[in-house]
């Protein structure tokens, strides 16, 4: 390929690597953003319930389930539960009623209690934890479902297609790499963009096509339509079900949970995860055991059905077709469960990147622009849209994070729909930021949202050393590395979101460079010749 054919192409697909980055890059930074979160949710769960300690023993929170569960609805249609792992706060508990006449199966799950380390119910704060940034980053909140996931799977192929232009674009990009000039403007920007792109550039990829593949029936069903006549076979076939059963009608005592979860374990090679039991002592009860996600890479794990009256193994899922063992394991590969405590800390860095990454290219798309107006101190209206678009995205969601770790520990622990308002306050604070946004100059809102991010994150640690008994030196002598280490990554952020601030506000623009056609001609060249 020539030269000018290179430079052409490059061209063109700068083009389209700055607006496949741009249109959706608002949503692509919080979905980066709550997705990385997200890698720490079972942390988070704990973390925002100071109540909780850690967990010694899962059978011992599985025994009082089962108490708890057994007292509160012997009769119930179905009892559900999780295995916890050590990380959890401890497993949330919940049964089906038997249902009434007229009516299909069981009524809705109730009862959704906590059962904690000691196997008992305990009296925690009311919270979505850090479920909610697994659940945001790819469905939202505030709008159905079916919308979310097609708008996040739209800007999930944006950001491929951007990942794979920026490849094609900065021809030096891996040099580039190596280079960080720091007050340059323009220059520096870019280079930070390119470091945070090629240090995770693997990640990135992965983590962007394989978050298409969790979507794929959505964005892609006919497929599914083509292969099945009814989507309940489809999904029949991808998750096959033992054969049901009748209620009996007749009282039999239900077999010890535990000692079933254990020969599950052993028969699956790995730790137990989901519980259901359907009819309770009742003579047809049956049992049901998933292997947890954590304990293979796939994310469809097998799973067995056990007679609920003596124990005998009565159904063991099929082995999976090629495809499904395909689309498991990249499911797997994208919430990264099966890694221990250093794999889950290499994926949340480089989704820290890869927020970076995203961040860092949306403002230097008006740093860039700037200096190709004819007037920067008096940009067009679309500029000056997206620039404030930028301040309410990229600086509005670390404040609206900060409000709601604040509202987890400052609203009453008693609080109806106390959950609700955790969240209700991320978008407060992020919509605040947004109306801060048009009303005050950008640099002024940089400073002052990073600023407070700042502050609300560093200083939540020492909150949690005095309010909650909980703080870190206190998770530090029972051993617990986990809060502790939620703990000092605030500090960590914090400190981080004060000196971004701090750079931001002392920083001088430099001059304005002088295009070639807009330099004045010596006046010797406009001297009549001799």
């Amino acid at each position: 390929m020539s030269e000018a054919k290179a430079q052409s192409l490059r061209q063109s697909q700068s083009t389209l690597h700055t607006w496949s980055g741009l249109l959706l890059g608002w949503l692509l930074f919080a979905v980066f953003v709550t997705g990385t979160i997200a890698f720490y949710r079972e942390g988070l769960n704990r973390w925002m319930r100071p109540e909780t300690a850690p967990i010694a023993d899962p059978m011992r929170v599985v025994a009082g389930a089962q108490r708890y569960l057994q007292d509160k609805a012997p009769d119930a249609k179905s009892w559900s539960f999780y295995v916890p792992d050590r990380d959890a706060p401890g497993s949330v508990v919940n049964y089906r009623p038997q249902p009434k006449a007229g009516e299909s199966g069981g009524g809705r799950r109730r009862n959704q209690t906590l059962i904690g380390a000691e196997g008992k119910p305990v009296a925690a704060r009311e919270t979505r934890g850090g479920e909610f940034f697994y659940r945001f980053h790819f469905d939202l909140y505030y709008m159905p479902v079916i919308w979310a996931r097609w708008l996040v799977g739209i800007a999930a192929m944006f950001m491929l297609v951007a990942i794979l232009t920026g490849v094609v674009t900065h021809k030096k990009i891996f040099r580039d790499f190596f280079t960080l000039r720091r007050g340059k403007g323009q220059r520096s920007w870019l280079d930070g963009h390119n470091a945070t792109a090629v240090l995770g550039l693997p990640f990135h990829l992965m983590i962007t096509y394989t978050g298409l593949v969790t979507l794929m029936v959505t964005l892609l069903p006919w497929a599914a339509s083509a292969a099945f006549d009814k989507h309940s076979d489809f999904y029949d076939a991808l998750y096959p079900e033992a054969p049901a059963v009748e209620r009996a009608n007749k009282p039999a005592p239900l077999v010890d949970l535990t000692a079933l979860v254990r020969d599950a374990e052993q028969r699956l090679g790995g730790a137990a995860g989901h519980v259901e039991v359907t009819d309770p002592n009742d003579a047809a009860s049956r049992v049901t055991i998933h292997l947890a996600m954590r304990s293979q890479l796939s994310s469809r794990t097998p799973k067995l059905t056990y007679d609920g009256t003596n124990g005998k193994l009565l159904w063991r899922s099929p082995p999976q077709g090629g495809a499904s063992v395909t689309a498991g394991a990249m499911i797997g590969v994208h919430a990264g469960r099966f890694g221990d405590h250093w794999v889950r800390l290499l994926y949340f860095l480089c989704g820290v990147a890869g927020s970076v990454m995203v961040g860092s290219g949306l403002v230097m798309w008006t740093v860039k622009r700037r200096e190709k107006l004819p007037d920067p101190d008096k940009p067009h209206f679309g500029f000056r849209l997206v620039e404030r678009l930028n301040v309410a995205a990229v600086g509005g969601l670390p404040l609206g994070i900060a409000a709601m770790f604040w509202a987890n520990r400052l609203l009453p622990v008693g609080m109806a729909g106390r959950a609700e308002w955790e969240i209700h306050c991320l978008f407060l604070a992020w919509g605040a930021s947004a109306i801060l946004a048009t009303l005050a100059p950008p640099r002024a809102n940089w400073v002052a949202l990073t600023s407070l991010s700042g502050v609300l994150l560093a200083a939540l640690p020492f909150y949690n050393l005095v309010a909650t008994g909980n703080g870190f030196f206190a998770a530090l002598a029972r051993g617990d590395g986990l809060i502790a280490g939620v703990d000092a990554a605030l500090l960590v952020f914090g400190i981080a979101f004060l000196a971004i601030a701090r750079r931001v506000a002392r920083h001088k623009p430099a001059g304005r460079r002088v295009r070639r056609r807009d330099r004045a001609i010596p006046a010797a060249a406009m001297a009549p010749a001799e």
